[in-house]
């Protein structure tokens, strides 16, 4: 199990990295997120990480069990400190996947809600920009129109 463990904890580090940093995967990795996101794969990613869960649960008791033994014989046989640190060592790697797994959730939200506030914000200043340029080229009407009315001569009665 830590065979597998490890190489997932370092991936889900590196996930990390590519999309805290601006790197040129991070766009592929978001749309590798969303696309895996859609259909089944939230259940399906939800039925591993609830496996995970429960093992890690399982490596938590049996270091509990060992640590008992312990306690009532006195001392720790060598067998009995192997198994336990193999299964501390598997129950830590478990729990450090199941955190990344989130925070990796997590960053994937809010680099999506990031790129829609800017894409919004763009919007707003677009719409400014247009609103202004109307403002003027209005003003500048009017002031032709002010300008021709001031020129013709006026009739003196």
């Amino acid at each position: 199990m830590i065979q597998i463990l490890f190489p997932l904890v370092f991936l889900e580090m590196g996930l990390i990295l590519a999309l805290v940093f601006g790197t040129p995967i991070r766009r592929l990795l978001i749309m590798g997120l969303d696309r895996a996101k859609q259909g089944r794969s939230p259940l399906v990613a939800k039925t591993v990480a609830g496996t995970l869960f429960v093992v890690f649960i399982s490596s938590l008791y049996s270091v509990m069990a060992i640590q008992k033994r312990s306690m009532e014989t006195g001392s720790l046989n060598p067998t009995d400190q192997v198994l336990q640190a193999y299964k501390l060592l598997e129950a830590s790697l478990m729990g450090f996947s199941l955190f990344l797994g989130l925070i990796i959730d997590r960053l994937h939200y809010y680099i999506k809600e990031l790129k829609l506030l800017k894409n919004s914000m763009e919007e707003i200043t677009q719409e400014r920009k247009t609103g202004v340029m109307q403002e003027r080229s209005l003003k500048a009407e009017q002031g032709t129109k002010l300008k021709e009315t001031d020129s013709k001569p006026t009739k003196q009665l």
